[in-house]
């Protein structure tokens, strides 16, 4: 019974305790200065107020930098001219979530080659599982940002604290659906590792059968997994 309670907290109640939590209308209505014009997408008002001496790091109540702003509102010229003026674009915000992870939850790839491109490392570790983007991304069937991820340099056999790859979280908190699919395969062909365990020595492929994934199963056999 105690297993049945931990596997529900696991795949239900925990993913929606610690999910992202973009700006709300209120957050919004009383931002200023940098988180203001990350949030409005204003590259000028961006620059002039560096060029003023502002923080460009600052937080708001939640922890969010402007950079976090400018990733929830998918403004891509609000991130480069904070980047360009010398924002942190690894910050954490209180949920220990980084713009790479931002935009990979939001399925936004163009945000996050750009993240990248600013130098937001895609082996940072993020979120309350110490995960990081690709396993987000992975765990929602976002394949072409986990193709851009993977493509990046995203480590592909990173472990979370709950004992679970990328991969792993493909199969587990997928729905085995054509995205989730194609999710499995990119992350196979770009060389995942098919036969780390959970921590009851499951493997991927025990999972995908046991779930009736007969394609991603084929994908995982494929490999060698």
């Amino acid at each position: 019974m105690m297993r049945v309670i931990l596997s529900f907290f696991l795949l239900v109640v925990a993913p929606m305790v610690h999910a992202q939590t973009p700006p709300s209308t209120a957050d919004v209505a009383g931002y200023d200065g940098l988180h203001l014009a990350a949030h409005e997408g204003d590259a000028d008002a961006i620059r002039r107020l560096a060029a003023s001496g502002a923080d460009l790091d600052a937080r708001d109540r939640a922890g969010r930098t402007p950079a976090h702003v400018a990733a929830f509102a998918s403004n891509e010229t609000a991130l480069r001219a904070l980047a360009e003026t010398g924002a942190d674009m690894n910050a954490l915000e209180n949920r220990v979530y980084d713009v790479l992870t931002i935009a990979a939850v939001a399925d936004d790839p163009e945000m996050v080659s750009l993240a990248m491109e600013l130098g937001n490392r895609p082996d940072l570790i993020t979120s309350v599982y110490d995960g990081t983007a690709l396993i987000a991304a992975a765990h929602l069937g976002h394949h072409e940002v986990v193709r851009r991820l993977i493509a990046g340099g995203a480590p592909l056999d990173h472990v979370n604290n709950l004992g679970w790859t990328a991969l792993m979280e493909a199969v587990v908190l997928g729905n085995g659906g054509t995205d989730h699919q194609a999710t499995v395969r990119a992350l196979v062909e770009a060389g995942a590792d098919t036969t780390i365990p959970d921590r009851d020595g499951v493997t991927p492929l025990q999972h995908a059968e046991a779930r009736g994934y007969g394609e991603i199963a084929g994908i995982i056999r494929n490999a060698g997994g």
